[in-house]
């Protein structure tokens, strides 16, 4: 996850901590909202990924909404404006790709509504 991180604060110029929370909170939306095995897979293949996904796990509160836009509204709240939430997202997303391929990152991104736009 170091070189994921360190690719956000470069590419993105966000902090090391907002680029951790940021990837936890993408890492929690795929794990609700995508294919279980593959997301699992994906999560598996990225060094460190468990944590920064357990410090993401049940966040946002109470009144927090779900999918697509609970995650981007996680990420605003973290302190991301919309295009840095945006740019985070397809960065992550790129990563991931180069580390499980193209095939199972489209897997992925096809069974959940909308998150093909952003990437």
């Amino acid at each position: 996850m170091n070189d994921l991180v360190a690719r956000l604060v470069a590419n993105v110029g966000i902090d090391q901590a907002t680029a951790e929370k940021a990837v936890g909170i993408i890492l929690d939306f795929l794990q609700k909202e995508g294919p279980a095995d593959k997301v699992q897979a994906l999560i598996d293949s990225l060094p460190g990924a468990d944590a920064l996904l357990k410090a993401e796990q049940g966040g946002g509160g109470l009144f927090s909404m779900g999918g697509l836009m609970g995650a981007g509204s996680r990420m605003m709240a973290a302190g991301l404006s919309m295009g840095q939430v945006q740019s985070v997202t397809k960065e992550t997303i790129s990563f991931a790709r180069e580390k499980i391929g193209e095939d199972a990152i489209g897997e992925i991104v096809g069974t959940i509504p909308g998150l093909g736009q952003f990437v």
